[in-house]
């Protein structure tokens, strides 16, 4: 498909348009010229940017489509349409679905259906089979079958030689182990964070010390095997120092954190609205600044949406028994935008940091490479509702409100969506 996009502000730091407004034109899914003024042919459409922003298609490395098994809370179609939304062009999907994705079978499977979508979607294989943390599931097959790294899907591996175990095999074919930080044992059936709020509403707490144990454990396997290693979806403070000294001991550690917690903070759940339980919860003002931070720094590689999607009788019930999670895809950029990350700091935590954790080329804004790219304006305002969500769940606290930060156009496989 066509498409000339005029008058857009690049944000790529490997464009020599980096900071410019240009005009884009892409023929057969391929950029043909980047120019100051480019007139429109009769082949193709026209955007207009009018203030918006154009960078490498966003990337997600940590969300869930119900697909197989569980497609009443996201389906393949609903979830590449909520992402797009979103503005994302690639996602790395978690194996906890049913049958759980632990063989080539399940990896060829999402691999096949999705073909030919604007999203390209990656498999992330399980780390045990039936994520239960007892015996590896077929690492090395699923690998050679297309999937990208290896996840227990929100579960940490409790068992230490189990764990040492997975990472010494993985490291045999350049495999990437995702790990949870949680020690369970810390943990125990406490579904919110650990502090003097929390106690008031007689809620037990999970301690920040649950999540940095385990960090520190997983440190000294990766460093023991020389293995590399991906925490998914860090909370606090201490798990930011925990790995920036680990990065500067020169352990191949790498990290994400959900968007949603650098805004949201435990103080949300004084009304019990079970869309704000997530895991790790949320947890409080000074950690969210010390993610920021950490992201500025670069201690934090990526931003990840999340995504959780749950049918209404999962979350419309008592918190204490409510299903964790929020769908997010659509929400990121609003999250970061509030959260006061500037675009070209958004670019690299969403485009480039993302690929980079999978080692996945970053499709950069160069003629003659393939468009892989993402337009959003930092200022518009949308409204988040049941006419413009596209995921086939509900369960958003941001559901119903006014957001700003929106994502007008993305392009990838030759096809172009514009919301």
């Amino acid at each position: 498909m066509n498409l000339l996009v005029k008058g857009i502000t690049i944000v790529d730091p490997s464009s020599e348009f980096n900071g410019k407004t240009c005009d884009i034109r892409v023929e057969k899914g391929i950029i043909v010229a980047i120019d100051k003024s480019l007139s429109p042919l009769k082949s193709e459409s026209v955007f207009e940017a009018q203030g918006a922003l154009l960078s490498p298609g966003f990337f997600d490395l940590n969300c869930f489509i119900g697909d197989p098994g569980l497609e009443t809370k996201e389906d393949l179609k609903t979830g590449t349409a909520a992402a797009s939304a979103g503005g994302f062009t690639g996602i790395a999907v978690m194996p906890n679905t049913k049958p759980v994705v632990q063989s080539k079978a399940e990896v060829e499977y999402i691999l096949n259906r999705s073909k030919g979508n604007v999203v390209d979607v990656y498999p992330i294989g399980a780390i045990s089979k039936d994520v239960e943390g007892k015996e590896l599931a077929e690492l090395f097959d699923m690998k050679q079958a297309g999937a990208v790294a290896f996840a227990d899907a929100g579960k940490a591996l409790a068992d230490d030689g189990f764990m040492s175990r997975a990472l010494q095999y993985a490291l045999g074919f350049d495999g990437l182990l995702f790990a949870h930080p949680e020690n369970r044992s810390i943990a125990g059936k406490a579904q919110v964070n650990e502090s003097k709020n929390n106690v008031l509403l007689g809620m037990k707490g999970v301690p920040a010390l649950a999540e940095e144990m385990q960090i520190a454990r997983d440190i000294f396997l990766a460093t023991y095997h020389k293995a590399p290693i991906h925490i998914s979806n860090i909370s606090t403070a201490g798990a930011v120092a925990l790995i920036k000294r680990a990065k500067k001991d020169g352990v191949k550690i790498t990290c994400d954190v959900a968007a949603h917690q650098l805004v949201f903070t435990e103080e949300l759940l004084n009304d019990f609205d079970s869309n704000y339980k997530v895991k790790p919860p949320l947890r409080s003002k000074a950690d969210n600044k010390a993610l920021i931070a950490g992201l500025k720094d670069g201690t934090i590689d990526a931003v990840s949406s999340q995504h959780r999607p749950h049918e209404i009788e999962f979350k419309n019930v008592e918190f204490e028994i409510a299903a964790y999670g929020i769908i997010a895809w659509q929400t990121v950029l609003p999250l970061l935008l509030q959260a006061g990350l500037d675009p070209n700091l958004i670019v690299d935590k969403l485009s480039v940091g993302p690929r980079k954790v999978l080692r996945l080329a970053v499709p950069h804004i160069h003629v003659g490479n393939e468009a892989n790219f993402t337009v959003f304006h930092p200022t518009k305002e949308w409204k988040f509702d049941a006419s413009s969500n596209q995921s086939k769940s509900a369960n958003s606290p941001l559901l119903n409100t006014v957001l700003k930060g929106k994502v007008e156009l993305v392009y990838n496989n030759s096809q172009y969506r514009i919301y």
